[in-house]
């Protein structure tokens, strides 16, 4: 019955010990959590005050965030106190007495269950003994000795029992004691903890945090109106047409804005990657200034790609892409070749950069000074649709595009003549020089090529050997029309103003590269590819020739032309060299001082003493800087 008793009391025993390691477990994370909240708390004012520190892209008007969150931080540091108190005596008043419970109470029982069964170990062993002990021959000592020692063990047995007895009858009540007492320690902190915390912040915080909760209202309210509009203008975007998307919708009549002072968007510029590859990269370019920048995506900042102050821009047909245009620098040289995705986007950058070219944006009012050079432009000359026939070699063209520098244009108060007496009002304006058809056959068939004007190429090639002057120039050839005067330069001026302002009104753009060799006897300009003479001018037809006294690269000519009974008629030749004009019309002056000096052998004489001579007798002039320019540029048409 007392064994049986006993199994009970320690299977209770031992249950105790589990639940009550699983219970300090839980008591120790509740401890735990108090701690991290101490740290978490003690980190979070920490950064309250960190966000002053940040230095936000977008903080203006963060201040009143800034002082709030200062004042939390304060908040928070006190509360932090009281949890630092909290977790004190949730240590002193539930973790340490259920441990203490644990380390006493239940060690003390397994401490004595330990020595009830060596006792009672020791016990079996003496009385199996005993029970040896022989029945016939009885030893009297060794039977006292043997009884002597059952006695001892069943004394230590004894002793054993009842102290581990009463510890299990002990263990009932201590056990609810140490149920209790710590949560009792639990709940009397957790009660100071919010009776503190509520002396401390309940008068104090009710008028900070009435305010803080209007300003997150407000916040929020403005939040929400902001997010309506949004909300309406997507509704707007959503039910727009969907040729806004589109790229290049209008094409037919796009909206151009010609007025343009500075631009900004995407575009594709060219790079060479070899001699024959190049790649397209997608950038997004703006002016400013005088200057074309340019901003990789991802990058903070723009760098400088070109310099437009006196540059030249026009269209170019490029690796059969639409919309492209070259930048030209005032040298000559060509510059970034560079696409649009719109002809209106193609058309305004265009404008623009002419516009900058001409240092407008120098000016007070930039925008009016744009307005008024427009429209002085469109009503500098006649608008024209189409071009007619001025004779049998010129033939109107494609419309080819360029846009030349407006500055050049000279000032009309500074003419010297009526700008009608020069050139009637409405002349057509030819943008083009091209071959007779016959000429483009003879090629295709790979023969001999008759020269438009009936010279033969044999006869051209002696006439070149003959010739004491051949200089070679690259040009590019503006426009030409038929004028009333060859008395002063100022026509050719006239002509080149009209010219310009043609071009800008209809868009024509491009012009197409030649070279214009200048001989003793004619000038010829040359296709740079065909080797085929364009057209050409008997040197003493050439009347009149003059560079712009601004733009040192323009230059043009007044020729006498025969026409078909008899009559004589009077045409300027505009054309943009890639070098200076004055060397053109040096050379042009050269040789008709030579056409001259050939009808008095002394006077070519003494002409051939003071200008240097090459080595085969010709006249050597200017350093054949235009003839490095030629090889620069010659195979470039489709590019320049």
């Amino acid at each position: 019955k007392t064994r049986s008793l006993l199994s009970v009391f320690e299977e209770d025993a031992g249950t105790l010990t589990e639940y009550t390691n699983q219970l300090l477990q839980a008591m120790q994370r509740v401890y735990g959590a108090q701690n991290e909240m101490c740290l978490a708390t003690q980190q979070l004012s920490k950064q309250l005050l960190a966000y002053e520190k940040q230095h936000f892209a977008l903080g203006k008007g963060d201040e009143e965030v800034i002082s709030t969150l200062h004042y939390f931080s304060k908040v928070v540091d006190e509360l932090n106190i009281l949890h630092s108190e909290l977790a004190k005596q949730l240590a002193d008043t539930m973790v340490l007495p259920i441990i203490q419970f644990r380390e006493k109470d239940l060690t003390e029982v397994s401490t004595l269950k330990d020595l009830f069964g060596l006792a009672s170990n020791e016990h079996d062993v003496s009385m199996a003994k005993y029970s040896r002990l022989p029945k016939r021959k009885e030893n009297e000592k060794l039977k006292a000795e043997v009884a002597k020692e059952v006695a001892n063990a069943r004394r230590k047995q004894h002793l054993s029992s009842l102290q581990y007895y009463c510890a299990l009858n002990a263990l009932q009540y201590r056990k609810r004691m140490a149920m209790m007492e710590p949560m009792l320690g639990y709940t009397r902190g957790q009660i100071n903890f919010f009776k503190k915390g509520a002396e401390m912040f309940s008068k104090r915080m009710d008028g900070f945090l009435s305010s803080v909760s209007d300003m997150v209202q407000s916040i929020q309210g403005e939040m929400d109106v902001e997010a309506e509009k949004m909300r309406v203008s997507q509704q707007d975007l959503i039910a727009v047409n969907e040729a806004v998307y589109t790229p290049d919708s209008d094409v037919t009549s796009p909206a151009i804005n010609r007025n343009l002072i500075q631009k900004a968007g995407y575009l594709n510029l060219r790079n060479k990657t070899g001699l024959v590859t190049t790649t397209w990269e997608r950038l997004y370019f703006f002016t400013q200034g005088g200057n074309l920048m340019c901003q990789p995506r991802g990058a903070v900042a723009g760098g400088l790609i070109q310099d437009l102050d006196n540059c030249s821009v026009m269209a170019v047909d490029c690796e059969d892409r639409r919309y492209c245009f070259q930048i030209t620098t005032p040298t000559g040289k060509a510059g970034i070749t560079l696409q649009a995705e719109s002809k209106k986007e193609y058309e305004e950058w265009i404008c623009a950069i002419n516009n900058i070219s001409r240092q407008i944006y120098l000016t007070d009012n930039p925008e009016a000074a744009a307005i008024k050079l427009n429209q002085t432009a469109l009503q500098a000359v006649t608008p024209i649709t189409t071009f007619g026939k001025k004779h049998d070699v010129h033939h109107p063209s494609q419309n080819v595009k360029n846009m030349e520098n407006d500055k050049i244009i000279p000032n009309e108060s500074a003419a010297i003549q009526d700008s009608t007496q020069l050139i009637t009002p409405g002349t057509p304006i030819q943008f083009d020089i091209v071959l007779p058809a016959m000429e483009f056959l003879d090629q295709n068939r790979g023969g001999r090529r008759a020269n438009p004007f009936g010279e033969s190429e044999d006869s051209s090639k002696d006439e070149e050997e003959d010739s004491l002057l051949q200089q070679m120039f690259v040009v590019r050839f503006l426009g030409s029309m038929a004028v009333r005067s060859d008395e002063t330069s100022e026509v050719i001026y006239e002509a080149m103003r009209q010219v310009l302002a043609a071009r800008a009104i209809h868009n024509i753009f491009r012009m197409t590269e030649s070279h214009l060799m200048v001989t003793s006897k004619n000038l010829r300009l040359i296709d740079p590819q065909t080797q085929v003479t364009r057209i050409s001018f008997e040197l003493p037809t050439v009347t009149q020739f003059a560079a712009h006294q601004e733009n040192r690269r323009l230059i043009g000519f007044v020729v006498h032309l025969s026409e078909a009974l008899g009559e004589e008629s009077m045409s300027a030749y505009v054309f943009e060299s890639n070098t200076e004009g004055e060397k053109i019309c040096y050379a042009i002056s050269l040789g008709k001082e030579i056409i001259e000096a050939e009808k008095d052998p002394e006077a070519l004489a003494q002409l051939m003493k003071s200008v240097p001579l090459t080595n085969d007798g010709k006249f050597l002039l200017l350093n054949d800087q235009s003839e490095e320019d030629g090889a620069l540029h010659e195979g470039e048409e489709s590019e320049a």
